[in-house]
């Protein structure tokens, strides 16, 4: 691997499914290894997708179980923050969760400020298009305030009033389960991201996978737009 990405995003999917066709009970627990992997491979940021906005329509018990499995999950990530040296940060509305969820977020976020490893993002009752909406409603109060004026307004003002405003766009983005589509992830983000698609489920992504996954990255001839002249 001669080429490693900057910023990897992940959509992990097949989680519930690998653990109904086995019996076992659903968890996020691997999702802990995949940091250290991407730590140890020169990943500077990860960013992966926990919770979406449109997960509030799944049955009412799975949420619980769901909302659960994040408290569990983000309090492990807090310790593991100290022992690896990783700042976390959770991106997303996070009007719409519990208090005591937010509690836990915002302990994990100032115990980790100052951590100087690898950047993880995990994206909780997050979508790319609620996302913009609230990116365009801070840009709209920055007008209404007098600050900048409409013809003020570019890529860059819009990526600065998003989630990831000191973020780097991710530059591959994977998916698990063999689904093909990005489901409002980091719409605005991923817009030159190489896409990386497998049919593995989420709890079987391995290190070896994540390194077939940055492989297939290197292999990739990334022009931003740019097509050489061709030459007769």
């Amino acid at each position: 691997m001669n080429k490693i990405p900057s910023h990897i995003a992940i959509i992990m999917d097949g989680n519930g499914r690998w653990a109904k066709e086995r019996g076992l009970k659903r968890t996020m627990g691997h999702a802990e290894k995949i940091i250290k992997d991407a730590d140890d491979l020169g990943v500077k940021y990860l960013t992966v997708y926990a919770f979406s906005t449109e997960n509030w329509s799944r049955p009412e018990d799975e949420i619980s179980l769901l909302m659960q499995l994040l408290d569990k999950y983000l309090r492990k990530c807090e310790k593991m923050s100290i022992k690896h040296n990783f700042r976390a940060r959770v991106i997303g509305d996070r009007t719409a969760l519990s208090d005591s969820l937010n509690r836990v977020i915002d302990s994990l976020e100032e115990t980790s400020r100052d951590f100087t490893g690898l950047n993880l993002l995990i994206a909780i009752n997050y979508g790319g298009r609620n996302e913009i909406v609230r990116g365009i409603r801070k840009i709209s109060k920055r007008i209404q305030s007098g600050e900048i004026t409409p013809g003020d307004i570019d890529e860059k003002c819009l990526s600065d009033a998003l989630d990831t405003a000191d973020v780097p766009d991710p530059d591959l983005v994977i998916r698990t389960r063999g689904e093909q589509r990005l489901s409002n992830f980091l719409l605005w983000q991923l817009a030159y991201a190489e896409m990386y698609f497998t049919d593995v489920y989420w709890p079987d992504f391995d290190r070896g996978q994540l390194e077939k996954a940055i492989e297939f990255y290197g292999s990739r001839d990334r022009k931003f737009g740019n097509v050489a002249e061709d030459k007769i």
